[in-house]
């Protein structure tokens, strides 16, 4: 058994978020924390609306926040999808930072392997040493062939056993019609991937925040260690040109043809768009902005429930030195909307039953659902505790007793 709490958690979504929200309901909730939004407003044979400059032979388009898909043309089709491939080389790369692997000022020595790389390239040097910052920035801003190799070899040893980390990272996100074999995205035998796969990929790339630190940067003069410079042009011109994009990798071989897959934001609102095997290069960049604008003109999206903001601060706990705690979800839970739709959404915490000290900062002591008018289910977080709370001693205890007696004693 676990214990609602529903007026806390009504106040604050009114309040803070100006929603309309339905009476709550106790109920057990569905063992899925933290899950995306699961619900979809559209049906299949409403993903293919139609837009503008819809060209290319795959494409696929997602709200960033909630994952519903708003559009999507032959998504599971397999085909060649260039450098698009490094966006899980950036992926793995951002991973390995944020978990203390690496740094963004470690030094990274330039192999012969990496410099020679053929195709796109930002001109490294062999035997001189470049920040990896830097080389992050030439992987993303210009596709830089010879940075990608030069951070696989630093993570993984050799390219080799990199393309493995790849291919088992793809299979933990779920992409199961992707296969790498290179980290450059140049043709090879075996390599494939589908729209739908490049999104999964690069909406988790999303998710962290010093990607923007490069992905907004449209050309740049970069000084190597020995004082050449190098001009780094931005491959998704989109960032340039169309208001709130802020991010993307493109792609482009023979066998691939043009290739992109971008992000923007409008208004609160994010959405990941890609398309493979585009005729030119500028008949890419017009499919995903009308994909974009399609998305933007009929859609909204609201943030429901802020990570680790406060949602309730008078939860009772147990033997404890203090007797109520606060608490706050430990992510985002986002809604889409359909412009126009007026669909009401209830907030409900489930507590774990006999919340009793002590509790650390930050430990799991329930759920958090939100359902549509519905009762489905739209979105989910874990409920954290916002501080620390100790267990009482017997001192403690004992206070309490005699305030308890002396409180009672008063009203009489």
């Amino acid at each position: 058994m676990k214990k609602s709490v529903s007026s806390i958690i009504m106040l604050c979504v009114i309040a803070v978020f100006a929603l309309s929200v339905s009476p709550l309901v106790a109920a057990s909730a569905k063992n899925d924390v933290a899950a995306e939004a699961a619900s979809d407003p559209k049906d299949a044979s409403d993903r293919t609306p139609k837009i503008d400059s819809a060209t290319a032979k795959s494409a696929y388009m997602i709200d960033f926040g909630t994952g519903t898909v708003l559009y999507e043309r032959d998504p599971d089709k397999r085909m060649p999808i260039a450098s698009m491939v490094k966006i899980m080389t950036l992926l793995l790369t951002f991973e390995n930072i944020e978990s203390g692997r690496m740094s963004f000022d470690q030094k990274i020595v330039i192999s012969e392997n990496a410099s020679g790389m053929g195709g796109s390239q930002m001109f490294l040097d062999t035997g001189l040493e470049y920040p990896l910052s830097d080389l992050i920035k030439g992987v993303v801003v210009c596709s830089a062939n010879d940075a990608s190799v030069a951070i696989a070899e630093t993570i993984s040893g050799s390219v080799e056993e990199f393309i493995t980390l790849m291919n088992e990272r793809a299979r933990s996100l779920g992409m199961e019609n992707t296969c790498f074999v290179n980290v450059t995205g140049l043709p090879q035998d075996g390599q494939y991937c589908t729209a739908r796969d490049v999104t999964t990929m690069m909406r988790e790339l999303l998710k962290h925040k010093d990607y923007y630190r490069f992905s907004g940067i449209y050309m740049e003069n970069y000084t190597h260690p020995d004082g050449r410079v190098t001009e780094l042009v931005n491959t998704n011109k989109l960032v340039r040109f169309y208001k709130g994009c802020d991010a993307g990798k493109t792609g482009f071989t023979n066998e691939a043809m043009f290739c992109l897959s971008a992000s923007a934001l409008r208004n609160g609102m994010r959405v990941v768009a890609t398309v493979i095997g585009a005729e030119n290069s500028k008949a890419r960049f017009a499919e995903v902005s009308s994909l974009f604008n399609y998305a933007f003109a009929n859609y909204s999206e609201d943030r429901l429930v802020c990570k680790d903001e406060p949602i309730a601060n008078n939860i009772e706990i147990r033997r404890g030195k203090s007797e109520r705690i606060a608490v706050a979800a430990d992510r985002d839970v986002y809604v889409l909307r359909k412009k126009g739709d007026n669909k009401e959404y209830s907030v409900r915490l489930d507590l774990n039953d006999k919340l009793k000290a002590p509790v650390a900062k930050g430990s799991v002591i329930g759920k958090l659902t939100v359902t549509d008018q519905n009762g489905a289910i739209v979105g989910t977080a874990n409920i954290v505790a916002l501080e620390n709370i100790e267990s009482a001693g017997y001192g403690d205890s004992l206070k309490k007793v005699l305030l308890d007696w002396y409180a009672a004693k008063r009203k009489k």
